[in-house]
């Protein structure tokens, strides 16, 4: 199975878990392998009822209330994962991961009897690797600035990133060099002479930018009007992309199409539109989305591929204060954004992302692009989810602005935050004092 599961034969793979059950209804072990291939492909409620017949078979085992926790986040039943995690804390109060699971979905009190066995933890820190050592670090720097005291959170989102960042191989020339180049072969020239060429669909649109920027929040928006669905977080452009570098060598190069066919181009935009069109496994309707949005917030180094492909489609910029966003980024472990974990890789990789969206706003025509602001979106959404919608060629529809009762799948970060009415706490975050932010201001070129 694990071989299929490599090849993404997903739907194969949960059929043999299935034979399996034929003959041996009680393995807990393949129900939960089943809930966690369901998981993957969308299919939540399935994915809940395997976790849940895993679980009635093996009680006592804290990992599968943590995995019952994680399908119930993006479910949008925030409680009840909640109480997953602490069942999990009760069962394994020796995990990090399982303080991590709750304060990342509840703010903790100073009493709260969690952050107190959280403390005591770090007492004992040596005795843990360095990736249960981050878990912890990264759970109490985010309890302790829910209870008033940032300075000493920021202590342990000091520690916990460090430990992070000696784990990776970082290449950080080569991702920022990779930015630079982009922007010498998309020039405003080359983009001029896409005109009247690429696929004529207008359903996809891009939301793209830097994470904790907002995205989430205007996906909730957009994928709340009856017309548009979210996908989420995907990897549907870079895949279909690689696919198309192995039909055709002339996709590897920096800017492919002065090597390519339009024909080629069009079966490539083509590929796109069926892929990110199976991801919509709730579309309640028979007739396909107007609209599907792709949050996969790196699509920024794509939007000159995205106008050659389809020219009508949407490109969303959201943007927040750059040291917001940053402290943001810095105080959540994330799984795959290995520029995250160093302030001084941080914010250079920040002022190399903007350098490259200046270039496209001025390469491409007025309007291109629509700039979402995060503080202007929070301060009236009203206006704002009006414009945004606006921008997408749909009607005004009052579900935008009830984005918090939409009960789709949400996998990000921000997956708690979404499923609240809309909060202005996160503006002007607290910030450490200049010294302890030197590394991220001289990153950003002393932007903010």
């Amino acid at each position: 199975m694990t071989e299929l599961v490599a090849q993404d034969r997903i739907e194969d793979a949960i059929a043999c878990y299935r034979a399996v059950l034929v003959r041996h209804p009680g393995l807990s072990a393949v129900h939960a392998a089943i809930g966690a291939l369901l998981r993957r492909q969308g299919h939540h409620e399935q994915a809940l009822r395997a976790l849940e017949r895993a679980h009635s078979l093996l009680p006592n085992e804290p990992s599968l209330r943590t995995c019952l926790a994680v399908v119930l986040q993006e479910m949008g039943r925030i409680d009840e994962a909640a109480a997953q995690f602490r069942q999990a804390i009760a069962m394994a109060p020796d995990e990090p991961a399982h303080y991590l699971g709750l304060v990342r979905l509840q703010t903790l009190t100073a009493d709260d009897p969690a952050l107190t066995a959280l403390r005591k933890l770090a007492t004992q820190a040596s005795r843990f690797d360095a990736s249960r050592r981050a878990s912890l670090h990264f759970a109490l720097g985010k309890a302790l600035t829910d209870t008033g005291k940032p300075q000493e959170g920021f202590s342990h989102f000091l520690r916990a990133n460090a430990l992070r960042r000696a784990s990776l191989s970082y290449d950080e020339p080569a991702v920022l060099g990779a930015m630079r180049r982009i922007s010498q072969h998309f020039t405003a020239g080359a983009m001029a002479a896409f005109v009247q060429t690429g696929h004529p669909s207008a359903q996809p649109v891009f939301i793209v930018g830097m994470p904790r920027s907002g995205s989430t929040l205007v996906e909730q928006i957009l994928a709340s009007h009856p017309e548009a669905y979210g996908a989420g977080e995907v990897s549907t452009l870079a895949d279909t992309l690689k696919e198309a570098a192995r039909r055709c060598p002339a996709w590897k190069a920096p800017m492919p199409f002065p090597g390519l066919s339009e024909a080629e181009c069009l079966a490539t935009a083509e590929d796109y539109l069926s892929r990110i069109n199976r991801l919509a496994v709730d579309w309640p309707h028979p007739e396909p989305p107007r609209l599907i949005v792709n949050k996969m917030l790196d699509n920024f180094a794509h939007i000159g591929i995205i106008r050659r492909l389809w020219p009508k489609a949407r490109i969303i910029h959201t943007v927040r204060d750059p040291i917001d966003t940053c402290l943001s980024c810095f105080s959540i472990p994330f799984d795959h954004l290995e520029f995250t974990f160093d302030l001084g890789e941080l914010g250079r990789y920040y002022r190399q992302y903007r350098a490259l969206m200046a270039h496209w706003e001025q390469a491409l025509p007025p309007e291109t692009i629509l700039t979402v602001r995060y503080e202007d979106l929070v301060q009236n959404l009203p206006h704002h989810a009006q414009r945004i919608v606006a921008y997408c060629g749909l009607p005004w529809n009052p579900d935008c602005l009830k984005f918090h009762e939409n009960r789709r799948v949400v996998r990000t970060s921000s997956l708690a935050q979404v499923r609240t009415p809309l909060y202005r706490s996160a503006l002007h975050r607290w910030r450490p004092d200049n010294e302890s932010l030197r590394p991220l201001l001289e990153g950003l070129g002393r932007a903010g």
